[in-house]
């Protein structure tokens, strides 16, 4: 199993800077893609970044250039960073992980942060 617990959520105003952080424990050397994903009220889950235990990353096209996906192994943590950001950018963020299990793959949520953006 592995654990996620995020932080760095909050309030920010539009063209401003926030950075999420998302830490893994548990049987994290069966973690192989960790990623960002978003829900806004009323809308489904998508999307945002992730990046591969080798470091492919993946972008939403409403992000690039705005946001960067970055990993770090020793921490097992993997980070957000938000700039120029937008009220549409507003919504609920959860960190997610897909690991190895059983000869198979499952994935953990984490229990996501609240982002918010006033125009």
């Amino acid at each position: 199993q592995v654990q996620l617990v995020e932080s760095g959520g909050g309030l920010v105003q539009a063209g401003g800077s926030l950075r999420l952080s998302c830490a893994a424990s548990g049987s994290i050397a069966s973690i192989g893609a960790m990623g960002w994903y978003r829900q806004a009220p009323g809308k489904q889950r998508e999307l945002v970044a992730d990046i591969t235990s080798g470091g492919v990353i993946n972008y939403a096209d409403s992000v690039k250039g705005r946001f960067t996906i970055s990993r770090d192994s020793a921490k097992n943590t993997v980070y957000l960073q938000m700039n120029s950001m937008k009220p549409e950018d507003t919504a609920v963020y959860y960190c997610k992980a897909v690991y190895a299990r059983n000869s198979n793959y499952a994935w953990s949520w984490g229990q996501g942060t609240q982002v918010t953006v006033s125009s």
